[in-house]
């Protein structure tokens, strides 16, 4: 095996000065629960984390690390002796491995141990010098190099790589505290989700759905879709909660006028959403929304919805493009997901002229054309929750159930 070691490297961990070791914590448990039952040895320093491979697949091992947030990059690293002669002929190997066609390449040497009897320049230059005199297919260029090798030397050790892979970044989730997740089943939202926990917030999701109004595939979208995320929480497991929303959906459609459909529903789900977050001890509401992609989405129209709850809202997605939405769904592997034409209840009965500037006051009266405070207690008393993990089978589809019936029976099964 070329290399034997896997290096990881924190980012913005380094710059917590007293609340570091919370942050770091936090990282060496979630990186352990993602490479558990891999026969490895993780060795786990202030600024670095070091994985021996023990006759592990690399490729295994990257691909897990991919779903830790909190990593800055990581490396494929020789460990050897910090022993120059050793230093020197691994080097060799390396590159011998690594290069066999013509390129040019630089040694840089990090020189932690200062006590070493030689300076990084001096290592440098004697192991740069060693390789080129043992690799037919190379020459020096140290301003703009195809192959760069890197020695790190310990104080016991020196580790060697010619690659920096960039990894997610972010903080260790969990360690921001738990929001909810407003889930549509659209492209935006998972994003968002995503996006929060990259930014150390643990997540649960509640989804809206109007069955039989709704499809049960469009359900079934938002079952996959917590799977795909689930692969970034820390026990690759995230709680989805199913709210019944067709009664509050019908009241709708026949109290309040069309163009303020979708607001009144949006301010009955931030009631909801805010109860169950408030039931399921978390600390915000979370959301896939983009200033002016939508009707609802204006400044006014999300003064006038957010006006019904005092939690906080995180907007992750608030200044992106759509085409910056689409790429990091696509790379989280939800795009094609989103885009199945399963209509929610956001989307089943979209007026054809939604106001844009809603008033708080215009939204107060529609409301009480109806009875919602009793709807919205009904709602948030009767939502089923389950736990979904990245290798779940459920398939609403063929169970040939209204989705609240399902969620019951699988509620009594756990």
């Amino acid at each position: 095996m070329l290399y034997n070691q896997i290096l990881v490297r924190f980012g913005d961990l380094t710059l917590k000065g007293k609340n570091q070791n919370i942050f770091l914590k936090k990282l060496y448990d979630l990186v352990a629960l993602k490479l558990e039952g891999l026969p490895l040895e993780i060795e786990y320093r202030h600024d670095r984390i070091y994985i021996t491979l023990n006759d592990c697949k690399a490729e295994e091992v990257i691909e897990r690390l991919q779903y830790v947030s909190g990593i800055s990059s990581y490396s494929l690293v020789v460990k050897c002796s910090n022993d120059l002669k050793v230093i020197k002929q691994t080097a060799v190997n390396l590159m011998n491995n690594l290069v066999t066609s013509p390129k040019s390449f630089k040694v840089e040497t990090k020189r932690a141990d200062k006590t070493y009897p030689f300076t990084s320049l001096e290592i440098t230059k004697q192991v740069a010098g060693y390789v080129l005199a043992n690799n037919q297919f190379l020459k020096v260029d140290v301003h703009n190099p195809e192959v760069t090798l890197n020695l790190e030397l310990k104080q016991n050790n020196c580790y060697l790589y010619n690659e920096e892979i960039k990894a997610m970044g972010g903080y260790p989730v969990g360690v921001a505290g738990k929001g909810l997740l407003m889930l549509s089943g659209g492209i935006d939202s998972p994003v968002a989700g995503f996006l929060a926990m990259k930014q150390g917030v643990e997540i649960e999701c509640v989804h809206f759905e109007s069955t039989p109004l709704t499809s049960i595939e469009s359900a079934q979208k938002v079952v996959d879709l917590v799977k795909k995320m689930a692969r970034y929480a820390p026990k690759n497991k995230i709680n989805l909660h199913m709210v019944p929303f067709k009664e509050l959906h019908m009241a709708l459609l026949d109290n309040v006028d069309e163009s303020y459909n979708i607001t009144i529903m949006r301010r009955m789900m931030y009631r909801i959403a805010s109860k169950l977050a408030l039931k399921k001890n978390c600390l915000c509401l979370i959301n896939g929304e983009s200033v002016g992609q939508v009707a609802s989405q204006t400044l006014q129209s999300m003064n006038t919805i957010n006006s019904v709850t005092n939690m906080p809202i995180l907007r992750p997605l608030c200044t992106y493009d759509k085409q910056d939405i689409i790429k990091i769904s696509k790379q989280i592997d939800c795009y094609d997901l989103s885009i199945k034409p399963f209509e929610d209840c956001c989307t089943v009965y979209l007026p054809k002229a939604p106001a844009t500037a809603p008033k708080i006051s215009k939204a107060i009266y529609y409301e009480s054309l109806f009875d919602y405070e009793t709807l919205v207690e009904e709602a948030v008393a009767k939502t089923n929750s389950i736990t979904i993990s990245f290798d779940s089978d459920l398939d609403l589809s063929l169970l040939g159930l209204e989705v609240r019936e399902v969620m019951a029976e699988l509620k009594k099964e756990k």
